[in-house]
């Protein structure tokens, strides 16, 4: 089915929230029946595969949250790279997630722009290189929403600053055990789809 063989008779808002509007499309279908189809119009968000230098996390003297609020001992025991996580209580799924730095894109930036920001309020690292591994539609079926995966590397320690809603723990993950700790219970869909995209791109071993 091609699009022209679908039309728009009304388009309709029926909620707006601080972090997306709710509404329907009334649409005539290929058969000339007519249906309302419900969807959620989010801005576009960003996730963060970020690998840091092992070398960098066992100077505590420089390293920021990433290995206070993390796993301080392990990663300063190796030299070897590990990517950031962050941790945090999901409050519409009432689940504690670990998850990949993300967040929303703001109003003029690009995927890459909005990775280095989100990483360094997030995790209080930042990136020396970044680069869009892919974007792409998120649950098309109900959803409005594009999703950018960055891969940053080049890690320096920078500013941590959390939004009034975020607490967050972060913690660092070998790079070889991302996969396998990303896959535990309970999982969500935009941590796997990065790493495995990565990992794709060449950008990752995971083991």
């Amino acid at each position: 089915m091609t699009a022209d063989e679908w039309s728009v008779l009304e388009e309709v808002i029926e909620y707006e929230t601080p972090w997306y509007d709710g509404g329907y499309d009334l649409l005539e279908q290929p058969d000339g029946t007519e249906k309302r189809y419900y969807w959620a119009d989010l801005p576009p968000s960003v996730v963060v595969v970020a690998r840091v230098d092992g070398r960098v996390l066992a100077d505590e003297s420089n390293a920021d949250a990433a290995v206070r609020d993390g796993d301080a001992e392990d990663s300063a025991a190796t030299t070897d790279d590990h990517l950031l996580f962050v941790e945090q209580y999901r409050p519409p799924v009432h689940e504690t997630h670990l998850e990949l730095p993300a967040g929303i894109v703001e109003d003029g930036e690009s995927y890459t722009e909005a990775a280095t920001r989100e990483l360094e309020e997030e995790t209080g690292f930042c990136p020396s290189s970044t680069v869009l591994l892919q974007e792409y539609a998120v649950a098309t079926g109900v959803l409005r929403h594009d999703r950018g995966i960055v891969y940053a590397d080049g890690l320096v320690p920078g500013e941590r600053e959390l939004d009034s809603n975020e607490f967050l723990e972060v913690t660092t993950v070998p790079v070889a055990e991302a996969l396998d700790r990303a896959r535990e219970r309970p999982a969500n869909d935009a941590t796997l789809t990065a790493l495995l995209l990565a990992a794709e791109d060449g950008m990752l071993d995971l083991g």
